[in-house]
């Protein structure tokens, strides 16, 4: 893999996709930086993080998806090869925020955005953005994020980091089309809250209770309603409360 070490940009994912423009780019090239001043998260949110604190990345992926209803497939190898990551260090209690965001112990530690451009010869080019907090340990006013060192209670090495997650990347994704059923059901089991009781916010701020059970094959949350029914939500049209 091609690695480009930056000190500041303002987004990593937005440096990645220009620079693929202007050049033919060798896949798994990855682009970090230490400070990040316009960092995006899911449906424009910002994510912030201290200077030379957390890793923040971005992979250039080409030559895997080939048919836009299979987009979703990426996003579950992205969260589970970071997810085993995080594991294989004995990071503990786990989970996965759907559609993208790595809890522990309930609290956020991990972001991933994942943009997709159609080519005109009818290719899909991804770049995936990760935002882990590493090192941080002061989440003033961010009472649902935490860090690695937080949570263990020791620093890590990002970098290693790094290689870990886009080695275990390249591997989910060559064993894709034989695994795939094992890597839909290792996301589904992995998801936050899933068959427990909670509230949600839907359109128009209306609160409901539901039961997640899953992901729909184009990724959209699968919750069981109070009269029974099973119902698909976007990312747009709803939000966990907890």
């Amino acid at each position: 893999m091609k690695l480009i070490k930056l000190d500041a940009i303002d987004s990593t994912n937005e440096f990645l996709k220009a620079l693929s423009n202007k050049q033919d780019l060798e896949n798994f090239t990855v682009v970090t930086a230490e400070n990040q001043t316009k960092g995006k998260g899911q449906m424009g949110s910002e994510w912030s993080s201290e200077v030379g604190k957390n890793l923040i990345m971005s992979i250039l992926i080409k030559d895997y998806l080939f048919d836009i209803n299979q987009i979703f497939n990426l996003n579950i190898a992205v969260s589970l090869a970071v997810i085993e990551t995080l594991e294989s260090i004995n990071i503990p209690d786990l989970s996965i925020k759907w559609p993208n965001d790595i809890l522990s112990y309930n609290k956020k530690i991990g972001g991933i955005l994942i943009e997709n451009s159609i080519k005109s010869d009818g290719t899909i080019l991804s770049v995936v953005g990760l935002g882990l907090n590493v090192n941080q340990t002061n989440f003033y006013n961010l009472p649902k994020a935490s860090s690695l060192a937080v949570i263990c209670k020791r620093f890590f090495d990002k970098e290693e980091l790094l290689f870990l997650i886009v080695e275990n990347l390249e591997k989910k994704l060559s064993e894709w089309n034989k695994k795939a059923a094992v890597f839909w059901d290792n996301y589904t089991n992995r998801l936050f809250k899933k068959g427990i009781p909670m509230a949600f916010s839907g359109q128009n701020n209306q609160n409901f209770m539901g039961i997640i059970q899953g992901v729909s094959a184009i990724g959209k949350l699968q919750i069981l309603l109070e009269d029974d029914r099973i119902a698909e939500f976007d990312i747009k049209e709803i939000q966990m409360l907890y």
